[in-house]
């Protein structure tokens, strides 16, 4: 008789074993949205960069200031972005996330062409406003979509892979100046991007919606779509009551105070470092994609170890790689465009961007509740780009401006150089944030039940 119950007691163990092995199995359609999503994030940052890229072209044929370029490329952009993008996130744990993203791609790919008729800085803000609630869509929507396709264990580098679209993207906006340019023109390369984002959106309405792990019980019925109020003060206990959380979005924002001031970075290149416009575009591009994809890979997989390996949450490994490379980014800013240490940070820039994106979007949403991932991501896009990016990239044009007024010599370096030392704060922010990420996981997940 003990023999036939550890026997059956052995079995149900196999069994249970089967179906967590099962629950962590990657399938090929899995793949084959993330790598979709991961499409779709390219082309959004090649949109997200284009003005950016051209900045050579645009600001003199429009006779623009660096501070109205810094609010094309800033608030006028972001505000819309990052404000709506709480919203669509809150939107996106409610409703159908496959036909919201497809529309959010026609609505700014729409615009985006319109973009490239515009005479001035009034004809341009106004699509670059719209342009930005188009593209608040995406990564609520798409974070949300890939935590219910893959497995916990691997969350870390599906959304670094995922993140590869950042980088590369900015690489691709790059190579759409280096060869596009000089046969469409950067108004041509404008309505060229617009259509190709308007065939995408169309493949991505009939792509299926992914059943949301939260909502099914045991029983197999379907619990409720959380209402905006429930969204809402759940996602207000859970940054009341995780300090953590609190640490890995303020040291996000901080990061990303030189991501928002690097909009000026090809207008230093050519200026003060005496690039031609077109070569360094064109080499920036490739160290872009070489830095971003090695970066988005080991920020996802070195993080998803880490934790695993060690219980420390992801933006321990993180604050290590920010630490290691910060003399490089230094230097970058200071040496000149021959030197070495110019072509490694140039290359380091890129590293961080991709480095940053798995630990960060993953470890919010491995810290709240399931029914708020996509508003929690919302809610780090609206922190970042508003007061990170947003506060960079305008603070930068002003600053740049006011030094130019003043007589300073290369103010474009100082000023990139003063928001990279300002960024280095978000260093001790991450370690303390990984120090204590399982300690306020357990109890935030404790105290919400």
């Amino acid at each position: 008789m003990r023999k036939r119950l550890q026997n059956k007691h052995d079995h149900a163990e196999v069994n249970r074993q089967h179906s967590l092995d099962d629950q962590q199995a990657v399938r090929a359609r899995d793949i084959g949205l993330l790598l979709f999503l991961t499409l779709l994030n390219f082309i959004n940052f090649v949109d997200r960069q284009l003005l950016s890229s051209f900045a050579n072209w645009i600001v003199p044929e429009l006779g623009l200031s660096n501070t109205q370029f810094g609010l094309l490329t800033g608030l006028v952009f972001i505000f819309f972005y990052a404000t709506m993008g709480l919203f669509m996130g809150a939107l996106a744990d409610r409703i159908n996330r496959t036909r919201l993203i497809a529309f959010g791609l026609i609505l700014w790919s729409s615009l985006t062409a319109l973009s490239g008729a515009a005479k001035g800085f009034a004809s341009l803000a106004l699509p670059r406003m719209f342009i930005g609630v188009g593209e608040s869509v995406l990564t609520p929507s798409a974070l949300s979509l890939l935590s219910d396709r893959f497995p916990p264990r691997w969350h870390g580098l599906a959304v670094g892979i995922y993140g590869m679209g950042v980088p590369v993207g900015v690489a691709g906006s790059l190579f759409t100046v280096a060869y596009l340019e000089p046969i469409f023109g950067w108004r041509g390369c404008f309505y060229l991007l617009g259509g190709i984002g308007i065939v995408l959106a169309l493949a991505m309405f009939f792509v299926k919606e992914t059943p949301r792990r939260n909502r099914s019980s045991i029983d197999g019925q379907t619990a409720p779509r959380p209402s905006f109020r429930t969204i809402a003060s759940t996602l207000f206990v859970a940054l009341k009551n995780s300090p953590s959380l609190l640490l890995v979005v303020s040291g996000a924002v901080t990061a990303n105070f030189i991501m928002g001031a690097s909009s000026f970075d090809q207008l230093w290149l050519v200026e003060e470092r005496g690039f031609d416009r077109l070569e360094i575009a064109e080499a920036t591009g490739w160290l872009g994609i070489l830095g971003g994809v090695l970066g988005n890979l080991v920020g996802g997989y070195g993080g998803d170890v880490v934790k695993r390996k060690t219980g420390l949450g992801r933006p321990v490994f993180l604050a290590i790689i920010l630490l290691l490379i910060a003399p490089i980014n230094i230097a970058f800013r200071i040496v000149d465009g021959d030197s070495i240490w110019f072509w490694l940070g140039l290359t380091a820039v890129f590293f961080q961007i991709g480095c940053f994106f798995g630990p960060i979007f993953a470890t919010v949403q491995d810290l709240v509740p399931d029914n708020i991932r996509a508003t929690i991501v919302g809610f780090q896009v609206l922190m970042i780009q508003l007061i990170g990016i947003g506060l960079g990239v305008t603070a930068g044009g002003i600053t740049v401006d006011w030094l130019i007024a003043a007589g300073v010599n290369e103010p474009y370096s100082l000023t990139l150089l003063i928001f990279t030392l300002i960024s280095l704060v978000s260093i001790p922010m991450f370690f303390v944030a990984g120090l204590r990420f399982e300690r306020d996981r357990s109890a935030l997940l404790e105290k919400m039940g």
